[in-house]
């Protein structure tokens, strides 16, 4: 009876252990996850070399002659001739100050001055007398029927005659420099076109009272038109007169013009590490203005 329940015993045993062998083993292979396929790897696509993409650098389209006409004088604006945005010549009176009081000081001075001619062609014609007089003391004196006092005194009267003209003389030359000053006071009153341009904009009205340096006129060229761009010092010595360039403008996506390097800075800044360079539209400027943001283009700097 004792060895029948160690038998029992035994079995039950074995078979407590074979279940969980298999629970384990099924277990084992039932939570085992698949591989994860690898996927093809993807051929990398080519790059291009930066060093081949055009530099591009934007600015301001600007003109060599642009400037802001002021008053040299103070003054009452009399006559305004032109508004913007006329085109006009080099040297076209623009507007006119008041100059009746200057002119009314440089006919004086003229007057004064002719004066002072008659003067002295007076004080030559008297040079002449004197001068007369002296040569015949001299032949008297020669033949004994004049005194050394006599013939001193017309040699000294001649020579202070001499002295009276270079007087009057300096006071002749005084007087028409004073009337080339009137005269350039009185063209300070002529406002005028100081190169072939377009009358951008006027800052005065007439009857106006102005002082000496209130700006009158903006008047700017219209071609060349010009671009001044700043290059990194990379490209120092890589920039050459000549050199062509494309120019652009996002306001006028439809239009590609040409440009060519006009000039190209010697040195370069050692505050900002860049030099500058100035490029010049070629040909048509169709829809650009001075005063526009447009691109320059260089192509392949390196």
């Amino acid at each position: 009876m004792r060895k029948g329940w160690i038998w029992m015993g035994l079995s039950a045993a074995l078979l407590v252990a074979g279940c969980g062998d298999e629970r384990a083993s099924n277990g084992s292979v039932t939570n085992a996850a698949a591989p994860a396929p690898v996927p093809p790897k993807a051929s990398a696509p080519a790059t291009s070399d930066p060093a081949d993409a055009p530099l591009v650098v934007t600015g301001p389209i600007i003109v060599e002659h642009e400037v802001e006409l002021t008053a040299q004088r103070d003054g009452l604006v009399q006559k305004i001739y032109f508004d913007p945005p006329a085109r006009v010549k080099a040297g076209t009176l623009l507007a006119e100050l008041d100059g009746r009081q200057m002119q009314a000081n440089l006919e004086a001075a003229r007057a004064k001055t002719r004066s002072i001619e008659a003067d002295l062609k007076n004080w030559q014609a008297e040079e002449e007398v004197l001068k007369a007089d002296y040569a015949r003391q001299q032949r008297l004196w020669d033949l004994g029927l004049t005194t050394q006092e006599q013939l001193e005194h017309a040699k000294y009267k001649a020579e202070s005659d001499q002295w009276d003209i270079k007087r009057v003389s300096e006071l002749l030359n005084n007087a028409r420099l004073d009337e080339q000053a009137l005269e350039l006071e009185l063209e300070k009153t002529k406002i005028k076109a100081p190169f072939d341009g377009l009358i951008a904009r006027r800052y005065v009205r007439e009857g106006q009272n102005i002082s000496k340096g209130e700006r009158l006129f903006w008047v700017t060229a219209e071609a060349p038109l010009l671009i001044r761009s700043t290059l990194p010092e990379k490209l120092f010595g890589k920039m050459h007169a000549g050199q062509l360039v494309e120019i652009t403008s996002a306001d006028i996506p439809t239009e590609s013009h040409v440009g060519k390097v006009k000039e190209v800075s010697p040195v370069v800044d050692p505050s900002s590490g860049t030099f500058e360079v100035l490029v010049e539209l070629v040909g048509e400027r169709g829809s650009l203005r001075p005063g526009m943001t447009a691109s320059v283009h260089f192509e392949n700097p390196h």
